[in-house]
């Protein structure tokens, strides 16, 4: 899944997911419709992807990623533009994949989303400088307490 839209805003989300399913050789409606329950868009098959927002296009495009079922899944900045609510929905897709097998990788500016990764590297330049889980980064890079607050 690409940081920009492979989408047709001129097609519907159905006809986006199905062209795509399509190219990867998936027939099958009933895998289009499973894919659209589990991005959460059963509600939205008859929307034109052009009026979505940033939000619902990102989970078209993961839907568009998935629907054959990658057991590798390269993400490029899956969450940019979104807002806070729509990351974290997309995060506990994410989780879900990862539960039932599914090996993701993901690009991110988003410290807040590193934490949700079981090891991250850091690279400068497309020099790996790091590489470990994020708390023995944070221990290892970042000296002294480090807080954390929550306006409510």
């Amino acid at each position: 899944m690409s940081q920009k839209f492979a989408i047709y805003d001129d097609l519907t989300v159905w006809e986006n997911l199905r062209f795509y399913a399509g190219v990867y050789g998936i027939k099958a409606k009933e895998k289009i419709y499973e894919t659209l329950d589990r991005v959460g868009m059963a509600n939205q098959i008859h929307a034109m992807t052009g009026s979505l927002s940033t939000g619902w296009r990102q989970r078209l495009a993961l839907g568009i990623a998935i629907v054959h079922d990658p057991p590798l899944l390269f993400l490029d900045k899956p969450t940019s533009g979104v807002d806070p609510n729509a990351r974290r929905i997309f995060w506990d897709l994410l989780y879900e994949l990862a539960a039932v097998g599914v090996t993701i990788l993901v690009t991110t500016h988003y410290m807040d989303e590193v934490e949700y990764c079981q090891r991250v590297g850091m690279m400068n330049t497309g020099k790996l400088l790091a590489m470990d889980t994020p708390s023995r980064l944070k221990g290892q890079y970042v000296p002294g307490s480090v807080f954390e607050i929550y306006a409510i």
